[in-house]
């Protein structure tokens, strides 16, 4: 078969021959003198799938695998992923654009326009029916994992969570999801007993405690109780740090700093980081290297930041908003993108599409020249983040991965939206996209948005 007869569907064991995979995303090397193409981080194989795993991965030069009855198909050199990891998402908030636009593209015009939005309509019915949505998406589009934060203020917290439960337990065995609470960094000390019971949520149902960090006047205190408190119940550790472009702006250092002073023991995630970019480079330096020996993993959502950084009526933005990716990756500091939030104040556009995100970010970010290994920023960079067993190929795994028609990284990157198949468990899964128009029961509006 031609890579054209994907359209009809895989449901059993195949063979794809004449594949490109890239070598950063193979959990075991293939044997030296592979076929290497296109940057140094494409190889040529062949990939045998067996009761829905990859059972053999071998060198295109090499034998090829003994199929008997099973499918072979002929990928044409096409390009093969595997399914990807989408570590900070806001499914909570997503695709209330229509009913609650931002009204200027601010970060502010977004704060305030969320905030009226959740406290006048996000019942149990509407964050299910917007979450559901907004899965169908990202599995459509090839997600095989997603972190969310949830807005976990009261009453709020007591109706979205239990939401988030129960997604999570349907969508089990398609889409892999954790939760992360998500709170102003100053609530620590306006409500006492906030922090060990949202932290004792996260511990029951197997959550991160989180939590939006920036320059509050107690902003040490307050995240040492936090991490006490994670400390106290084995938990995890995801911040919004420092989304603006204010140099004074520097709590990812104080985070790295108590992480340090208490040896913290569990994994942080630092996503944003946006004044980095604006700090005099010997404050950067400090800074990365607090960040290393901490451990800090760092997520940036280039999009999200690119719509609301250095947003200024009639004016045309000078700065992007978007953290020192480089720098962070050749200190040796784990790093990812992800989309961020969905048609929703924060920002107004994406579908929760990874190889969306992925373009976006090496056009945003100058993430080639080469090209080189910058996919695991979508894929095992953020699995291994988050300690999950995701975003690689491995023989004995499951066969959940993505198939292009394009043969480069130059090819994906000038069409990511065109043709892809994606298999799961070896099967071909219906990529339809839900409708839009699916949601306008909950938008209380007539008004066309563009």
């Amino acid at each position: 078969m031609s890579m054209d007869a994907l359209c009809v569907p895989l449901t059993g064991d195949a063979v794809l021959l004449n594949g490109r995979v890239p070598a950063s995303l193979l959990k075991d090397p293939l044997p030296s003198g592979s076929q290497s193409l296109q940057d140094g981080d494409l190889l040529a194989v062949d990939i045998e799938i067996r009761n829905g795993r990859i059972a053999a991965i071998q060198p295109l030069s090499g034998s090829r695998p003994s199929a008997g009855s099973d499918a072979r198909v002929d990928l044409d050199g096409g390009l093969v992923l595997p399914c990807l990891v989408d570590m900070h998402t806001h499914l909570d908030k997503g695709h209330i654009w229509p009913r609650k636009p931002n009204p200027d593209g601010s970060f502010m015009g977004a704060l305030t326009a969320v905030g009226e939005d959740r406290a006048a309509n996000w019942s149990a019915a509407d964050l299910t029916a917007r979450m559901e949505f907004a899965l169908r998406c990202a599995y459509a589009h090839g997600t095989a994992v997603i972190r969310t934060h949830i807005d976990s203020l009261p009453p709020q917290d007591g109706i979205s969570w239990p939401v988030f439960e129960m997604m999570r337990d349907r969508w089990a065995g398609r889409i892999a999801m954790q939760g992360v609470c998500l709170f102003g960094i100053e609530r620590v000390a306006e409500d006492p007993g906030y922090l060990p019971r949202i932290a004792d949520r996260m511990a029951q149902n197997g959550g991160v405690l989180g939590g939006v960090t920036y320059m509050v006047p107690d902003l040490e205190r307050d995240l040492e109780a936090v991490f006490r408190t994670a400390m106290e119940r084995g938990l995890d550790l995801d911040f919004h740090v420092d989304e603006t472009l204010d140099p004074e702006a520097v709590s990812l250092k104080k985070i790295a700093e108590t992480a340090l002073r208490l040896q913290f023991p569990g994994r942080i995630v630092a996503g944003h980081c946006c004044s980095l970019a604006m700090q005099p480079e010997k404050h950067i330096q400090e800074t990365l290297d607090l960040v290393a020996q901490a451990g800090i993993g760092v997520v940036s959502l280039p999009m999200c930041n690119l719509y609301l950084q250095d947003r200024q009526k009639e004016r045309t933005p000078r700065r992007r908003g978007v953290t020192l990716l480089h720098e962070l990756k050749d200190r040796g500091i784990p790093v990812a993108v992800a989309s961020d939030n969905t048609r929703d104040p924060f920002f107004a556009y994406g579908d929760l599409d990874l190889i969306e995100v992925y373009a976006q970010a090496t056009r945003i970010a100058h993430l080639d020249h080469p090209v080189g290994d910058w996919i695991t920023a979508v894929s095992s960079g953020p699995a291994d983040m988050i300690g999950l067993a995701a975003g690689r190929f491995e023989v004995g795994g499951p066969a959940d991965v993505l198939i292009f028609r394009v043969r480069s990284w130059n090819e994906l990157l000038s069409r990511p939206h065109g043709p892809r198949t994606v298999l799961r468990a070896g099967r071909t899964i219906d990529r339809t996209l839900p409708d839009f128009r699916e949601l306008d029961h909950l938008m209380k509006t007539e008004d066309k948005v563009t």
